[in-house]
């Protein structure tokens, strides 16, 4: 394959690049948008055949051609991922361009959503709640008795439309809400995750790890107080704590140097709060690749549990039903092999046709969880994306 990179227009939004069958990762204005297959590639390839690319670059811009993919939930499952034919980049200094691949048309449609307009929604709980409850009492129960000291909980929903869900409507209403998360699209699996697993740019590493949450109301007063719960609470603080020592320790004998916030901040969202840490650091010389420290991440424990090996089994045995992609990861990656992955949550895996949508959330459950606290947990985050979807 060859490339080519040319300036393009700063001013467009990658989401009408993206439109309802494109291919997005952006946060803030900054990300990529795709358009057209070049080309599938398993993940243990797409670094190798992006490097052979022959790429011209006109731009005086470093940059180069990326692939979009997803970590699935499940570790041993794998999916294609996809360098588009159409990419544009817009980065952190106002900078956008084009690059398109092999004999792509350099002309690039900018979508138009449909707007508001008519449809029939019913939204069904696939997971009935005293069976999630009951998961969340069997796994609270594996805790107390020390086989495991937190697993994730999730439950699932379904919404169904008479007529086909416009994804690019999805996306927009996402930007409007979410525009501070990381917003995917890529083959049918959309959202807005405000959870970043990693980002390597050079020797650059950075995670920043959510974990322990509370709801927002939209009233400053109470958001407050509802935060300052959240910082002195020591279920919510068990629950982040195990998160970041497993990822700081999991980073740590590849990188020279790594550090973290000493105490977790609160990182709000449109309709929750969450307690997050940022973990930054720089790689060490004979470090693995982007991907292979993705993989070796997730799930996190905020989505899997620890030790993860234990809690994956009991999720596997409670729970009843494949996540896919859910609690996995999602992103970019390039022919250096800086990229940036986002968890995979606040997340919806759409049909072929888009009349159907299947959503996940789950909670984590520590010693001190109880099961109707967790199940108003993740109804608040189901809001994120039925919010988008279920609109006149």
């Amino acid at each position: 394959m060859f490339a080519q990179t040319t300036l393009f227009d700063a001013s467009v939004d990658l989401n009408d690049i993206a439109g309802s069958d494109g291919f997005l990762f952006v946060r803030n204005g900054i990300g990529y948008a795709g358009r057209g297959v070049a080309q599938r590639v398993v993940m243990s390839q797409v670094e190798q055949v992006l490097r052979d690319i022959d790429h011209q670059n006109t731009t005086g811009i470093d940059v180069s051609p990326i692939a979009f993919g997803v970590i699935p939930f499940d570790s041993t499952a794998t999916n294609e991922f996809i360098i588009p034919q159409q990419i544009v980049g817009k980065d952190e200094n106002g900078n956008c361009w084009l690059t398109t691949i092999d004999h792509a048309d350099s002309e690039v449609q900018i979508r138009q959503s449909l707007g508001a307009s008519s449809n029939d929604f019913a939204v069904t709980a696939l997971t009935p709640i005293e069976t999630y409850r009951q998961a969340v009492l069997g796994a609270r129960s594996a805790v107390r008795e020390g086989r495991i000291t937190k697993a994730v909980i999730a439950r699932e929903v379904v919404v169904e439309a008479r007529d086909p869900i416009d994804v690019h409507a999805v996306l927009l209403r996402l930007k409007a809400t979410f525009g501070n998360s990381y917003r995917y699209s890529i083959d049918g699996f959309v959202g807005a995750s405000p959870e970043l697993l990693i980002e390597v740019a050079g020797s650059r590493v950075s995670s920043h790890p959510l974990a322990g949450t509370t709801p927002r109301t939209g009233d400053p007063t109470t958001d407050a107080e509802l935060a300052r719960k959240l910082l002195l609470s020591m279920k919510d603080q068990v629950e982040h704590r195990i998160v970041i020592d497993v990822i700081h320790d999991m980073l740590l004998p590849y990188c020279s140097y790594l550090d973290w916030q000493p105490e977790p901040s609160v990182i709000e969202v449109a309709n929750v709060q969450h307690l997050g840490t940022l973990i930054e650091g720089h790689l060490s010389e004979d470090h693995p690749d982007l991907l292979d420290l993705a993989r070796m991440l997730c799930p996190t424990p905020a989505l899997g549990g620890h030790p993860r090996d234990e809690a994956l089994a009991i999720i596997s045995e409670l729970e009843g039903f494949d996540r896919k992609n859910y609690g996995g990861a999602v992103g970019w990656v390039n022919a250096q092999g800086d990229g940036t992955w986002a968890v995979a949550i606040r997340c919806a895996e759409f049909s072929a046709d888009c009349k159907t949508a299947r959503l996940i959330a789950g909670g984590g459950i520590v010693a001190a969880s109880e099961p109707d606290a967790e199940l108003a947990e993740t109804q608040a985050k189901f809001q994120a994306m039925l919010s988008a979807i279920v609109r006149p």
